[in-house]
């Protein structure tokens, strides 16, 4: 029988600008649409393994205010539990997302709610995290949270490191996996071997992170797929080719993806076979959860 995944992370309305270009540094341009999306990477990690199937719970933080109710709905629609999602005082977080006519995305967040998300209110969500299978963790919750769920789960901890924030050795080796794409994959090993050379192949930078300590490694690489290593060796894994319309939350499908089939009992190659193909799917709609597959879709395939 398939474990829980619980999520801990953030949960965010998006508002979504979609422009034809993005501006340069100083420049005014009249975008095409506007419109507020459920966001946040925490609450997209948890609906796209629900919609996969799995049994979810979110423990998080929104805001005492209207956005809440839309930042919840597509989590609630999906089946997740939020018995451990908390109103606190405050706005809920909000995601500037901006998305050009070729899909390329730019975002800025202001935190919010989630940025009380720390040790105290993680350690509310004890008990579900203790019981957890797999709890998955992302950077835009403080390091205390981070360190808090670590600490309480017995089950695989799944640390998807974006935006990469500080955290100490200890923690960051409890991953397993990491999940990275390899701009983050050179900072994190920066943070554990700070004097290296940081290599520029995807291939290298992923055997230098298990070398540094770390279980197992995921290394995201957009339309090329991923590089997934651990104890059974390292493997590249292709992507569909898609047509993508917004990049956006495709990382985010990944990991739910990913959590979903560890939590099933999947290898980590079987996982990441999985998850490009959902991460794939992703590209191809607008905004983050709205554009996540349920069981009913069908996947793109690899073809040779």
């Amino acid at each position: 029988m398939a474990g829980t995944v619980v999520v801990v992370g953030s949960i965010n309305v998006d508002q979504l600008i979609t422009i034809e270009r993005h501006p340069l540094p100083g420049e005014t341009l009249i975008g095409t649409s506007m419109e507020f999306l459920p966001g946040g990477k925490g609450a997209n990690q948890a609906v796209a393994a629900a919609q996969l199937g799995a049994t979810v719970r979110m423990v998080g933080l929104v805001g005492r205010d209207p956005q809440a109710e839309v930042a919840t709905a597509i989590l609630t629609r999906a089946g997740v539990d939020l018995s451990h999602v908390h109103a606190v005082d405050g706005p809920t977080g909000l995601a500037l997302v901006t998305v050009d006519a070729g899909g390329e995305n730019t975002i800025v967040i202001i935190p919010g709610a989630n940025a009380q998300l720390g040790a105290e209110a993680v350690e509310a969500g004890a008990s579900v995290i203790a019981e957890a299978a797999v709890v998955v963790l992302q950077g835009e919750i403080p390091a205390a949270g981070i360190v808090a769920a670590m600490r309480l789960a017995t089950g695989r901890v799944v640390l998807n490191l974006a935006p990469v924030i500080e955290l100490d050795a200890a923690s960051i080796r409890r991953a397993d996996p990491l999940v990275v794409n390899e701009h983050e994959a050179a900072l994190v090993l920066a943070q554990l071997a700070p004097n290296t050379v940081i290599p520029t192949e995807d291939a290298e930078l992923v055997a230098r992170l298990l070398e540094a300590g770390i279980p197992s490694v995921v290394l995201t690489r957009g339309a090329k797929g991923a590089i997934c290593a651990d104890r059974d060796g390292t493997h590249s894994v292709a992507s569909p080719r898609v047509v993508a319309v917004d990049s956006s939350g495709a990382g985010d499908a990944f990991v739910g993806a990913l959590s979903a089939q560890l939590a099933a009992g999947s290898s980590l190659s079987e996982a990441v076979r999985r998850a490009v193909r959902v991460g794939a799917f992703a590209v191809q709609g607008r905004g983050t959860q709205t554009s996540y597959p349920s069981l009913a879709d069908e996947l793109p395939q690899v073809h040779a």
